[in-house]
């Protein structure tokens, strides 16, 4: 194989590889000596098909495999014989018109990771503010937590149910006199007060009583999930077949037993942790956005070009897909489109904190282990069917490239802890206000990283900080904007089948849930996928 170098410009580099025809047919002859015992062929025995007759065969597709092969192999070579590190994977193309059996010359285009500076790293100091954690806030998870647990009993007879009774119906929806599909229900019980239902639904129910019937005169939202059933008036015929009040639930060692503790000391230590954890999360947010400001500031150098637009790429899709929720989605666009180089920075400051916190990890022995990556392979195979697991397994463990994507957020935590310990730190206590202020800052935005799935904030400052995201050992895809993200997280998502057909739209419903909202109690005997159906 004949190398040519055609050009060097920046960390743009381009290569001419001649692979000669007696190179392609080597390998065809290999590969038809190592096929042949498996070919059949009347008149043969097994294996015993002549070497002649299998390339006559099948001589072209194995000559095609054997041009694959050799382009592979020449550009392994390449990297290795010229020290390359691609930035990318390289470009190749063949050149002039290719003829089995003759030389093939092929194009190779790639960009070159840049000889980053030696990172300085000393000298690097940080504020840490700390929450500590109130015995109130303690109290209104316990409250909260109460409050789920709450228990319903039969009222007494005649009762007229107010707010916070629960009403349970039997339904027809209809449109124009007509009723819709998922409209009709049994057995249903919703909290009035909830806010669970559409606007005007619930508080058309106050009052009713057992045996009662009724017909609610609603609107469905025009962002309903339900595209057919958006901004339209209807009507829902409902038969009311139990009222219940809620009884108190007391907030004792009997409440921790319902939640399998052993006692409400256990439950409140809990709970107590788990709030020190999202304020922990909150602190090294704003103490690594700081360490990357100050690291940003202190290097400069160039990236390649291709990085930089795969990163640009990957937050404008996000960006483009977020308008098509907004109330005015053509408004908004044009907004963004306007901010489109700022994002561009954005992804531009990503990749080079990215390369720049992969050098540090290296020249200081930072290392994922082997057993730390094959927690990170299982932990994603989890998303996949019992059947698909093992195939994404082995092909994390055959791609490089997607096995360096679950790395890098790990590597980078790494990099971020040993950063932290090599920094002079000063402590302040803060509130939990004055910290999230702190993190929300435009000062906080600049730096143009982002929030790891851990760190438990919500943004409002927003889509360019939204779009940040820190940057990875390898440039990693742009993930969802970090508010909207926390916001989704923070929400459990509806058990399947559940949810009414006149609930709000999901968007809305996840935020209230996700605010400590009861979940939506099933219904008895409506039928689940009738309901899910108009959600």
């Amino acid at each position: 194989m004949q190398t040519v170098e055609t050009l060097n410009e920046g960390l743009k580099r381009a290569f001419t590889l001649k692979i000669t025809a007696q190179e392609i047919d080597s390998k065809v002859d290999a590969e038809v000596k190592r096929v042949a015992p498996q070919i059949r062929m009347p008149g043969f025995r097994p294996g015993k098909v002549p070497t002649n007759l299998v390339r006559k065969m099948h001589g072209e597709a194995l000559a095609q495999d054997a041009l694959n092969s050799s382009i592979q192999d020449g550009i392994q070579q390449l990297i290795a014989d010229h020290k390359l590190r691609p930035a990318m994977q390289p470009s190749v193309s063949l050149e002039g018109d290719y003829a089995p059996g003759g030389d093939a010359e092929v194009k190779v285009e790639l960009e070159v990771l840049p000889d980053v500076p030696t990172p300085s790293i000393d000298g690097l100091k940080l504020e840490r503010l700390t929450v500590p954690v109130k015995d109130e806030e303690v109290q209104e998870q316990l409250q909260q937590l109460a409050n789920q647990q709450k228990r319903f009993d039969d009222a007494a007879e005649g009762h007229a149910a107010t707010k916070g009774d629960q009403v349970v119906m039997d339904f027809v929806g209809k449109v124009d006199g007509v009723a819709f599909d998922g409209g009709t229900g049994e057995g249903m019980a919703v909290e009035l007060g909830s806010g669970r239902l559409i606007p005007g639904f619930e508080e058309q129910l106050e009052g009713v009583k057992v045996g009662d019937e009724k017909q609610l005169n609603v609107t469905f939202p025009e962002d309903y999930g339900a595209k057919d059933l958006a901004g339209k008036a209807a009507t829902f015929d409902v038969k009311i077949t139990a009222v219940q009040t809620a009884g108190e639930t007391k907030i004792d060692d009997d409440m921790a037993k319902a939640f399998g503790l052993q006692d409400l000391e256990q439950l409140t230590g809990l709970l107590k942790g788990q709030i020190e954890q999202q304020l922990n999360g909150l602190t090294r947010t704003h103490m690594k956005r700081k360490l990357l400001d100050q690291l940003a500031a202190g290097h400069d150098f160039p990236v390649p070009p291709s990085m930089v637009e795969a990163e640009f790429d990957q937050i404008w899709h996000q960006l483009v897909h977020e308008t098509e929720h907004e109330e005015d989605p053509a408004a908004a666009l044009a907004e963004l489109e306007g901010e489109r180089d700022e994002y561009r920075a954005i992804a531009e400051r990503r990749v080079r904190l990215g390369l720049l916190l992969s050098e540090i990890g290296t020249a200081n022995g930072v290392e994922v282990t082997a057993q730390e990556m094959n927690r990170l392979i299982a932990q994603a195979a989890q998303q996949y069917g019992p059947q698909d697991r093992q195939r994404f397994i082995q092909y994390v463990q055959q791609e490089p490239m997607a096995a360096a994507q679950l790395r890098a957020p790990l590597f980078e935590d790494k990099v971020v802890d040993f950063l932290f310990d090599k920094a002079e730190i000063t402590d302040r206590e803060v509130t939990k206000e004055e910290l999230e202020a702190a993190i929300e800052s435009e000062d906080g935005f600049a730096s143009g990283t982002h929030v790891h799935d851990h760190d438990n904030h919500k943004p409002k400052k927003g889509k360019k900080a939204e779009a940040s995201d820190e940057a990875g050992e390898d440039a990693k895809p742009a993930k969802k904007p970090a508010a909207k993200k926390a916001k989704a997280e923070d929400a459990e998502p509806a058990a399947e089948g559940d949810a009414e057909p006149v609930k709000k739209p999901a968007k809305k419903a996840a935020k209230a849930e996700g605010e400590g909202e009861e979940a939506a109690p099933k219904p008895k005997k409506a039928a689940a996928k009738k309901k899910a159906d108009a959600e």
